[in-house]
């Protein structure tokens, strides 16, 4: 619920505050001082943030034998500083990383963050989990909603206006969505208006129901993580289709860059038209 309040500012920073409208998606001079106010107190992003980076890699071939393929470089940087990085970006600094193959690499080289600016902890698969088991390792540490996104997704996504419609769409579940031109090798949202009602795996490209796919980036309230099964679990397959089934998934169509460094063809696509990132 909002409430209407009455401030006085001085002209220059009235000016400030108004040269703010039109900049990343704010509309009006009160838009402008909410923002302004939410990141100052620290509410306009979640707290905390999961990355998942236990996979291993196969499609890489030999160099992921020797490398977890969060350690591979990109410009310099290893795949994960990237998406650690894009959160420091927007001030969510306590960050846990999910791992499981070649763990001790990873943990050797990112530590507990400080040199990077941010507080890292982990969870370890000791077997894998998939994308919701290992979300579950984490629930004791989460308090509050918290951001989830892949170790080797690339996006310059506004994390706070992306925070913003999920908590005005008071769901339990966001999903960045991105559109591809042919979204056969996908899992292709199924909307209706806002909602996402179902994924369709790997249509053919004439039957998709429509050209949204999953980015691997998401805006969770702690309770999805009490509908977790237990051992392997997939946030794609095990929960959800439940979200949507009961009305509380919603998609946040993202027009942005972003690409999954999921093969070598990929990742040497990044290496061409990713060169400025941070």
């Amino acid at each position: 619920m909002k409430e209407r309040v009455t401030i006085t500012l001085d002209s220059e920073t009235l000016r400030q505050v108004d040269a703010l409208v039109g900049t990343n998606n704010i509309k009006n001079r009160s838009h402008a001082i909410e923002s302004i106010l939410s990141k100052s107190l620290g509410s306009n992003v979640p707290r905390t943030a999961v990355i998942l980076a236990g996979g291993k890699g196969s499609r890489f071939g030999p160099i992921s034998r020797e490398i977890p393929k969060p350690l591979i470089p990109l410009h310099d940087k290893p795949l994960l500083l990237h998406s650690i990085n894009l959160l420091k970006k927007y001030g969510i600094t306590d960050i846990i990383i999910s791992i499981g193959y070649k763990a001790d690499k990873i943990k050797e080289f990112f530590g507990n963050g400080e040199r990077f600016g941010v507080k890292i902890s982990y969870v370890e698969e000791k077997e894998s989990l998939g994308t919701a088991g290992a979300l579950r390792l984490a629930a004791p540490r989460i308090s509050g909603p918290f951001l989830v996104c892949n170790a080797d997704d690339l996006m310059e996504i506004d994390i706070p206006h992306l925070f913003r419609f999920h908590k005005q769409r008071k769901g339990l579940a966001t999903i960045v969505l991105t559109r591809v031109e042919d979204p056969s090798n996908y899992g292709v949202a199924m909307m209706n208006a806002e909602k996402i009602i179902a994924f369709v795996e790997k249509p053919k490209r004439e039957n998709a129901p429509s050209s949204l796919i999953n980015a691997g980036l998401y805006i969770l309230e702690p309770e999805v993580l009490k509908m977790i099964p237990k051992g392997f679990a997939m946030l794609e397959k095990d929960v959800f289709p439940k979200l949507a089934s009961e009305g509380k998934l919603y998609g946040y169509p993202y027009v942005g860059k972003w690409l999954d460094v999921g093969t070598m063809e990929r990742y040497e696509q990044a290496l061409d038209e990713w060169k400025d990132i941070e």
